[in-house]
């Protein structure tokens, strides 16, 4: 099982967790934050929690929105969601590459990150204390996302929307010594529902006031 099979959002993500059923009636506690400060593009950005069990087998991040220059992803889902729910699913599997090419043979589609994000990747794994196992002309070719540590790496990918509207999508995670939430990834992440918010014409722009008006 993946250490997190569902992302939430929330309106208050910091009220939600302190008073939801899975303090109160299944015992699970703060495992891990971050802010706005943290995780951010230059037009939107998110805060998050995440809560586990007690055994930390089981870890649940609650993703609420933060303002930005436009409204954000995290806003966009809230919006069309009509209120809080459930963002993602994540889908654990042993071999991630075979996973999306059989995949995307039957039609799925994903968020594609820019081929910048694997020059810099590329860098940053110079120096690291870990070695990926996977060919990383292959992961670029299918867009698949690369997080790590010093002990360990993860893989993953986003598919679009699963429906109508841009609320409910799928993410399917390969774990190597590697039990984050792929962090560093979440910027790429925001940029690329970014570009398919705009598409769709709602990568708005956000006044002062904390209310949208359509831009140029």
């Amino acid at each position: 099982m993946c250490s997190h099979p569902l992302v939430l959002v929330s309106t208050r993500a910091a009220e939600f967790c302190n008073n939801c059923r899975y303090q109160k009636c299944l015992l699970f506690h703060r495992f891990w934050s971050i802010d706005d400060k943290q995780i951010y593009t230059d037009y939107s950005s998110l805060r998050s929690i995440v809560v586990a069990n007690y055994e930390e087998t089981i870890k649940m991040p609650i993703n609420e929105p933060a303002v930005g220059k436009r409204i954000s992803q995290i806003q966009e889902y809230v919006d069309y969601n009509g209120g809080p729910g459930v963002q993602h699913i994540a889908l654990n599997t042993s071999n991630i590459i075979e996973a999306i090419v059989n995949l995307r043979a039957r039609g799925m589609d994903f968020l594609s990150a820019p081929d910048t994000y694997y020059d810099d990747l590329r860098q940053k794994l110079k120096t690291a204390k870990i070695k990926v196992e996977e060919d990383l002309d292959v992961l670029q070719k299918l867009r698949i996302l690369v997080d790590f540590d010093d002990k360990g790496y993860l893989l993953q990918i986003f598919t679009k929307p699963m429906q109508d509207r841009p609320t409910l999508f799928l993410e399917v995670i390969q774990r190597k010594n590697h039990f984050g939430f792929g962090a560093g990834n979440f910027k790429s992440l925001f940029e690329a529902i970014e570009k398919d918010q705009d598409a769709r014409g709602n990568l708005t722009v956000l006044t002062h006031q904390g209310q949208t008006k359509g831009f140029q």
